[in-house]
């Protein structure tokens, strides 16, 4: 019997156990929700108190005006000019640096020479500042005397208006950012191939399967959550762009006729140029809700490819085992009078055994009888 002082702190020793069982899991992950809520959610809901009301750089809060400036960015002109240039800038780079990143993972994944050197290499790229590669970029695509003109001219085709024209301008700023962020999110993708078991692509060598085929077929399925994330990730990236379109051409920040002004280099001028934080904030919270709505279709997308690609993986093993099961039949059918026969005479075999083994003394009996079976069997 434990004295009451003892058993009190035995008792308080529990409960504080069962507590730090309960509790600390929560205090472990706290600190990314308390930073969380202070740089992100916090300047999430302020803005959208800001969007409704008349708010001016300089003079600070006005009358509050409700979805009034929602209703005024809907219907400018300029808004929608720049989410054009922001999708199509968006396409122009995400989806070619999707495809090459994925293929120059898959060769990296390969057994190469040098496969460190090369992995470091490809990061090299993403290493380099923004600024940095603006201006290379805007020097081999200037219109008099860029590079790129001068290769065009050399052999005998027209220069093309890069900063003037709308596709051209799209072209190279999407080239910057493909040559920025490949090989970031090859190394991403490389990660997720080294984490495919080898066994089964060596499984699959052994039974016919070529490279290409075991890729689309085991490779790509098994790496689906990291793609899931990179597309997710570049689409965010996509769709927030500046630094590009607003390095290509210092002077005019998104061109003399805002043929590729994106909706935050938009946002930028409506807040930093127009004064007017209320306009600007409801920009940016259009921009965010077209964000989630693209990743919520981007996931939904991604579950409804996996879940076709899964009932036809399950078609297919139903069909394989059908094939089987009816296989193993016909053999069993074939089988069926030979297996009769041979019974029969494993039978007639065991009784002849049991009686000469009557008539034999002791350790014979088993010897005799498996002799008789042996030669019954023969027959």
């Amino acid at each position: 019997m434990q004295p009451p002082a003892r058993r009190q702190r035995s008792m308080f020793r529990q409960r504080l156990s069962r507590l730090d069982v309960k509790a600390s899991p929560y205090l472990y992950i706290a600190p990314f929700f308390v930073l969380f809520a202070l740089i992100g959610l916090f300047p999430l809901i302020y803005t959208f108190i800001v969007s409704l009301f008349d708010w001016h750089l300089l003079k600070g809060q006005g009358d509050f005006v409700g979805p009034g400036n929602f209703i005024a960015v809907l219907g400018d002109r300029f808004f929608w000019n720049s989410l054009f240039n922001t999708f199509s800038i968006f396409i122009l780079s995400s989806v070619p640096q999707l495809v090459a990143a994925v293929a120059i993972a898959a060769i990296l994944d390969q057994n190469i020479r040098g496969k460190t050197f090369w992995r470091m290499s490809i990061l090299l790229p993403y290493i380099v500042t923004p600024v940095a590669v603006s201006l290379i970029f805007t020097n081999m695509f200037n219109e008099q005397y860029g590079l790129i003109n001068n290769i065009l001219g050399a052999i005998g085709l027209d220069p093309v208006m890069w900063k003037t024209e709308t596709l051209p301008s799209h072209i190279a700023i999407a080239t910057m950012v493909n040559w920025r962020w490949t090989g970031y999110n090859a190394l991403i993708l490389l990660a997720a191939m080294q984490a495919v078991p080898r066994d089964i692509h060596e499984s699959a060598a052994l039974d016919g399967a070529g490279a290409i085929r075991r890729f689309f077929t085991m490779t790509i399925p098994s790496i689906r959550p990291t793609m899931i994330f990179v597309i997710i990730t570049a689409t965010i990236g996509g769709l927030q762009i500046f630094t590009e379109p607003r390095l290509f051409d210092p002077v005019t920040a998104g061109g003399s006729a805002r043929q590729f002004q994106t909706t935050v280099l938009y946002l930028w001028e409506m807040a930093f140029f127009r004064q007017d934080f209320g306009e600007a904030s409801a920009i940016a919270w259009l921009l965010f809700l077209i964000i989630v709505a693209i990743a919520i279709v981007n996931f939904f997308i991604s579950n409804r490819i996996a879940s076709a690609e899964a009932r036809v993986s399950a078609r297919r093993t139903t069909r394989q085992l059908r094939r089987l099961h009816a296989f193993n039949g016909q053999q069993t059918d074939a089988a069926a009078p030979g297996s009769l026969e041979i019974d029969s005479l494993a039978v007639g075999a065991i009784n002849a055994s049991s009686i000469d083994a009557s008539s034999l003394p002791g350790d014979s009996a088993p010897t005799n009888s498996r002799s008789i079976t042996d030669e019954e069997t023969g027959r």
